[in-house]
């Protein structure tokens, strides 16, 4: 038998091993907790030591969400840590955070170059109360209409009120006012009196001179007067904006900077730093005591009719449209003057086109490619979801139509990107969680130019006594279709990516040349989504001629083969043609010729355009004096509403709510017989 004391000496060794074994448990546990944490300490110092490096490749790869939006409220500017912003810019589109929305270009480029820059989208224009929200910059106000003119984006071709806005949060209507650009510059004068405001994107582009306003029907001045501003940016805007911000930071003047139109002679343009404000303060504007031009190189500007003689004078608003236009070439084009009353405005050569590695600079900077969250609650902003997944490839348009007003912003000559990045940001497209893996276009004003070029471009500029593509396409101009399918070819060998689409528009006249069959060939078999876009215009040959457009002929050529590329491939795709009604030069019979030579050719027109007079476009200038200016013949224009509405009917004579117009227009033309081969089946009165 064991005795107690046995007992208790066994009882307290098995304790003392269950102490030992708790004790080394403890132990493993206690290091390898240790070790973790010590492994997640060295990472985060790595990740914080080169955290700056990793933003610098994100944001040059352009990695979805990469960066936040711009401060669009005073708080989001305290979030920053910020006290003040250097530049604020207001705009009548929503914010969307996308390089093919202007404001947000000119906001990144201001932030890549170390400014610190806010947004204020479609404000509330009736009082300064929004104007106000992110305080008083100290640099400037950049003040835009947006993507479009206001007065297009607010009216109908008939004049009536649009009922939707697809560059406002939920397609609401109303948002913007008429005139934006004048409206805005005006507010934010009132709320800040002594910031310099600075206008552009297209409204301010091509109304930099007295201009016609189709929709007041009147001559009106240079919007650089009505919106009492201190400098106008024209065209593609991100160099001139990043030199008049440097300039103002510096306290230097305004003068001479490409691109620009200023007040010539006014005080603002004198001034610099504190003395602008002082100026202000005692309550000078642009303009006060003009001293004249010639403090601005008087010698080399040229002057043109005045606002007072083209108001009065078609001849002379003639001969102002022709001198613009004459100087529209970065590498030829002269300093421009146009007296108002006491005042010049005086507008700087155009500003040379950006370089390849520029141009990749701009879209490369970390945009977030979304709307502003505050309209998520609205379903959004349309207009985003075309561009959603595009890339823009290339900018500049050498097509010249008389109608458009994209040569005038963008200019003729074509820049465009390189093909690696396009990839970048092709890639930063298959890393977005919404992306399904199409992108739906690569391209820019005309599809089948990227990568086009020509000898004269780098240094001479474009041809001055000829159009690059009509009558026919010059033999200089190479479009670069070699560049085109090696770009769409690594696109669609890119991970993730399922289909490449070519959405934009086609220049029909250069694909009938039997060097781009090859080029054509590979579009339609694997870069079109069931359909290609073309815009013949019309199939009267006069008229085509006052569009600048080629010839009805070329367009059935380019039908014809289209259709037959499509069938060797074994592919049902449309040919989506786009016709204009009612433009300059046309006539009901015309349109009635145009109505039958389509239904010959089994077309049946649903995209139609109704002819709109644009501000400083030739169709435009035509319109309004009945003349061509270059040729000072006189043209036939449609003007009633009545008329120009039975010019659409004919063309579209297929639907049934048209029949009362096509009967009107063929009593018109006395070709009532007419009548059942237009519309088989209805009673002829």
């Amino acid at each position: 038998m064991t005795n107690g004391k046995d007992n208790d000496q066994f009882t307290n060794n098995q304790l003392s091993k269950k102490k030992d074994r708790r004790d080394r448990l403890y132990h493993f546990f206690g290091y390898w907790l240790l070790s973790v944490c010590l492994v997640i300490g060295i990472w985060s110092l790595i990740i914080l030591f080169f955290a700056p490096f990793l933003f610098r490749l994100n944001s040059a790869r352009m990695w979805p969400m990469s960066t936040p939006f711009l401060p669009t409220t005073g708080a989001e500017v305290k979030d920053r840590g910020w006290h003040d912003l250097d530049v604020v810019l207001v705009t009548g589109d929503a914010y969307v955070d996308h390089p093919s929305y202007g404001a947000a270009v000119i906001g990144r480029v201001l932030q890549a170059a170390g400014f610190r820059v806010g947004i204020i989208a479609q404000p509330d224009f009736r009082t300064t109360r929004d104007f106000s929200r992110l305080g008083r910059p100290r640099l400037f106000f950049g003040v835009t209409a947006g993507n479009m003119d206001s007065m297009v984006a607010n009216y109908t071709a008939h004049k009536r009120p649009r009922l939707n806005d697809d560059y406002s949060p939920g397609g609401r209507p109303g948002l913007r006012p008429d005139h934006a650009a004048v409206v805005y510059a005006n507010r934010a004068r009132e709320a800040f009196r002594d910031v310099p405001i600075v206008l552009g994107g297209i409204e301010a582009s091509l109304r930099r001179f007295a201009h016609y306003d189709w929709w007041k029907n009147e001559v009106r001045r240079s919007i650089l007067l009505d919106s009492r501003a201190d400098i106008l940016v024209y065209g593609m805007g991100e160099t001139q904006v990043l030199e008049i911000a440097r300039r103002l930071a510096a306290g230097e003047n305004l003068h001479g900077i490409r691109g620009t139109a200023v007040t010539a002679g006014s005080r603002v343009q004198g001034f610099t730093g504190s003395r602008l404000e002082e100026a202000r303060s005692r309550g000078q504007e642009a303009g006060d005591d003009v001293p004249g031009i010639g403090d601005h190189g008087g010698s080399d500007i040229i002057k043109i009719p005045s606002y007072e003689e083209v108001r009065e004078d078609i001849d002379k608003f003639n001969e102002a449209f022709r001198t613009i236009v004459e100087n529209q070439d970065p590498f030829t084009g002269r300093t421009l003057a146009q007296g108002h009353a006491n005042r010049y405005v005086l507008q700087y050569p155009p500003a040379l086109p950006l370089e390849t590695k520029d141009l990749d600079a701009v879209y490369e900077l970390p945009y977030v490619r979304g709307w502003h969250p505050s309209y998520n609650g609205e379903g959004g902003v349309p207009g985003f979801e075309t561009v959603r997944f595009s890339i823009i490839s290339h900018r500049g348009c050498p097509g010249e139509c008389s109608f458009c007003g994209l040569s005038l912003h963008q200019g003729r000559i074509v820049s465009s990107r390189s093909e690696s990045s396009i990839l970048n940001e092709a890639q930063a497209l298959t890393r977005r969680k919404d992306f399904r893996g199409t992108i739906t276009d690569v391209g820019g004003p005309t599809a089948n130019l990227y990568g086009a070029v020509c000898g004269r471009w780098q240094g001479k500029g474009a041809c001055g006594n000829r159009h690059c593509l009509t009558p026919t396409p010059c033999r200089n101009l190479k479009p670069g279709y070699e560049k085109g399918l090696s770009l769409y070819g690594k696109l669609h060998a890119l991970p993730g990516v399922k289909h490449v689409f070519i959405e934009s528009g086609f220049r029909h006249d250069l694909l009938v040349d039997p060097k781009a069959r090859g080029y054509l060939e590979r579009i339609c078999k694997d870069h079109l989504s069931g359909r290609m876009k073309v815009a013949p215009e019309h199939s009267s040959d006069r008229v085509l001629d006052i569009m600048n457009k080629p010839s009805f002929s070329v367009y059935e050529q380019f039908s014809a083969l289209y259709r037959s590329i499509c069938r060797k491939l074994g592919k049902d795709q449309h040919l989506v043609s786009y016709f204009i009604s009612a433009h300059p030069g046309c006539t009901l019979e015309d349109s009635l010729s145009l109505a039958l030579r389509l239904g010959e050719l089994g077309i049946h027109p649903e995209q139609i355009q109704d002819f709109m007079p644009l501000p400083m476009t030739l169709s435009g200038t035509v319109y309004h004096t009945g003349k061509d200016p270059f040729t000072e013949k006189e043209v036939y224009v449609p003007r009633s509403f009545r008329e120009r509405k039975m010019h659409r009917a004919l063309i579209q004579h297929k639907n049934p709510k048209n029949t009362p117009l096509v009967r009107e227009a063929l009593k018109l033309l006395k070709k009532q017989h007419l009548f059942p081969k237009l519309m088989p089946g209805r009673k002829t009165a």
